[in-house]
């Protein structure tokens, strides 16, 4: 194993530390294992607060500032953090319009995030949870009940984040999050295994020859295993069984993210992205607006996946808002 760390016992503490000097707009409190915006947000504001484990990046802390997320709680590498984070964030981020939690669909993530809630609610907090299922690889798998939390997310942060700067009351923050999470479908493909720092090794063996389709972001395996193929023939597998999934048709919008599983160079991924237009214009489906980068990653993990977001002009202009956060950043 060959990372840049100083220990696996250390990798999230030191990552912050990072964080903190790298982002002075951020405030981490190591301790509680929190980050939130440094500048607190205006008094009744819905306050929008997401994590999981580290080994995602930018997800999730890399989505907090204007325009997106409030506070962040990351965990130990590929492991949910704990309640008393998401509540240390809830109270430190809540100005009395509510707190909207944006969890994806992982049973550590979900049971803590829902304990969380009940604690603040305990504390006057009202609290609103929105889950994020959006990959139709598998129906269930190591992790989930039900189907995994991917891409949307970065979708449904943006989307709910735009509304809540707006001052919408938080059951309407928490409705377009939903729409948006129900409007996604994702899909991706591993060429290679992510390496957890502690495990030392790859999560799996995967021959030089071989992908992982319809793979999760924690490595948890897919549909089945096939050789490596060009880029078209594996876009048009990918785009066909998101497509297969979802109710768009000729003449409908999406919001595209081609996105980099950590390891995968940019010049494949437009590589990939490229295909992916083809593919949708063939279809007659128009990509309205797009993202091609490592937005929602499995550390050192080589491959992509696809998600698509049906757009309508009202998700379109939540997504337009202006955005300050470290990894997406718009006027």
């Amino acid at each position: 194993m060959k990372k840049l760390i100083n220990s696996p016992e250390t990798v999230l503490a030191d990552a912050l530390a990072g964080v903190a000097a790298a982002h002075p707009e951020l405030a981490v409190d190591a301790a509680a294992r929190v980050v939130r915006r440094a500048t607190p947000a205006g008094a009744g504001k819905v306050a929008l607060v997401s994590g999981g484990g580290s080994g995602h990046e930018p997800l999730h802390v890399g989505f907090v500032g204007t325009g997106m997320l409030d506070a962040a709680c990351p965990g130990e590498v590929f492991t949910s953090p704990v309640p008393d984070q998401m509540l240390a964030a809830a109270r430190a981020v809540h100005t009395g319009g509510g707190v909207l939690f944006i969890v994806k669909n992982y049973t550590g993530d979900v049971l803590n995030f829902s304990l969380a809630a009940e604690l603040a609610a305990e504390e006057g907090i009202e609290v609103a949870t929105v889950l994020v299922d959006d990959d139709v690889a598998v129906q269930d798998s190591t992790f989930t009940a039900g189907r995994r939390g991917t891409g949307a997310t970065v979708a449904v942060e943006k989307a709910a984040g735009a509304l809540a700067e707006r001052g919408a009351p938080l059951a309407e923050v928490a409705a377009v999050g939903e729409r948006v999470n129900a409007a996604s479908r994702s899909f991706a493909i591993a060429l290679t295994a992510a390496t957890v720092p502690a495990a030392g090794r790859p999560g799996f063996d995967l021959p030089e020859d071989e992908i992982e389709v319809g793979v999760g972001i924690h490595g948890e395996p897919g549909r089945r295993r096939e050789p490596l193929r060009p880029a078209r023939d594996l876009v048009a597998e990918v785009v066909d069984t998101v497509l297969a999934d979802h109710d768009l048709a000729s003449g409908d919008e999406v919001i595209a993210l081609v996105n980099g599983m950590g390891a995968t160079p940019l010049l494949e991924l437009y590589v990939v992205f490229g295909e992916v237009r083809a593919r949708l214009d063939a279809a007659g489906v128009r990509i309205a607006r797009s993202l091609v980068g490592n937005y929602v990653t499995s550390l050192d993990m080589a491959g992509f996946s696809l998600t698509l977001t049906k757009a309508d002009p009202e998700l379109l202009q939540l997504w337009d808002a202006p955005v300050a956060t470290p990894a997406l950043t718009w006027s």
